[in-house]
């Protein structure tokens, strides 16, 4: 069942992201060039342990089977409701559940969840531990791999230490963002604390994978030679490019044409996914994934931001194809 000894390395993922990384647009991305392992939003364990959260939830957890292997994300405070969590991902058809400990927001790291269990160890190993158990007691018999996203430290760089006790609880693998949780992303990944990390791993069988400032899949190939590391995870590098991990095509050859259609595409999928139960803005942030790279582009978006509904869109985008 651990999909992640399976990989070719090293192995390229797209980042789990609020708002952006749902079924919706992953489909986008697997139509683009598929990378290896993909990731659900992060959700809440507590939301998701409550009646009425849960049916909230759920469509954050949807996935078809292009998208194997996938991975639930999920992040809190409470063991016993990521207990509950890793039962569930299993029942859902999941190959992996990766817990969140890296989110630097405020609201939350105030509930000791994300970032900051950085700062309580203990804690984050009996969340491990927890959500191991849950995914071993599953119907099948068989467990599902355990991962970690987390940063570097919390105030400061406290790698060494942090992975150290990460590492005691043997999980499949530990992705990383190179910087701390008061860096956010104002400063330059630490990369060199990503191959220390790996360093630390040597001797066990988790995987290290690194992310932050990976600009093009070269990049993440060199990285991952540079630093000796098991595979890549790239985030906000999928903006600027919705094909970065197909290395048979050149962003520069794509046609605006190609880039209005695909994001048609994305809007249907947004609406097909959500209906009316989710903010029509939250499909606006993708617009300069799509409408960029052309001379009127810029003046295009601005167009766009001020549509209320896919009627809208489509009629302005009709002029352009």
């Amino acid at each position: 069942m651990n999909f992640w000894q399976k990989l070719n390395k090293p192995f390229f993922m797209l980042a789990p992201m609020a708002d952006v990384t749902d079924m919706a647009f992953r489909q986008i991305v697997v139509s683009c060039g598929k990378p290896d392992v993909l990731y659900t939003e992060f959700v809440s364990c507590d939301g998701l342990c409550s009646k009425q959260g849960r049916s909230k939830l759920l469509p954050h957890l949807k996935f078809k089977s292009n998208e194997r292997p996938i991975v639930a994300q999920f992040f809190g405070s409470k063991p016993e409701n990521f207990y509950k969590c890793a039962q569930l991902a299993a029942e859902l058809g999941f190959d992996g559940i990766d817990i969140n400990m890296g989110c630097p927001a405020g609201k939350v790291v105030k509930q000791d969840s994300g970032a900051g269990l950085i700062l309580n160890p203990g804690l984050a190993q009996k969340i491990i531990s927890e959500i191991k158990r849950g995914a071993c007691s599953t119907s099948s018999g068989q467990a599902l791999p355990v991962s970690v996203k987390t940063r570097i430290g919390y105030n400061k760089i406290g790698t060494k230490e942090w992975v150290t006790k990460l590492l005691e609880m043997e999980p499949a693998a530990i992705i990383i963002h190179g910087r701390t949780r008061k860096e956010m992303s104002s400063v330059p990944a630490h990369w060199d604390e990503i191959g220390l990390a790996k360093e630390l791993a040597k001797d066990t069988k988790t995987l290290i994978i690194g992310n932050g400032d990976v600009a093009n899949l070269d990049d993440a190939k060199q990285k991952a030679k540079d630093y000796k590391l098991d595979g890549i995870m790239v985030g906000r590098g999928i903006f600027a490019n919705p094909w970065f991990f197909n290395e048979k095509i050149d962003i520069k050859e794509i046609k605006p044409e190609q880039r209005i259609k695909l994001m048609l595409k994305h809007l249907d999928n947004f609406l097909e996914l959500w209906g009316e139960g989710k903010n029509f803005d939250t499909m606006k942030k993708f617009f300069k994934v799509y409408v960029s790279g052309w001379p009127d582009a810029k003046e295009l978006r601005a167009k766009l931001m001020i549509a209320k509904d896919k009627s809208a869109i489509v009629d302005i985008l009709s002029k352009r194809l």
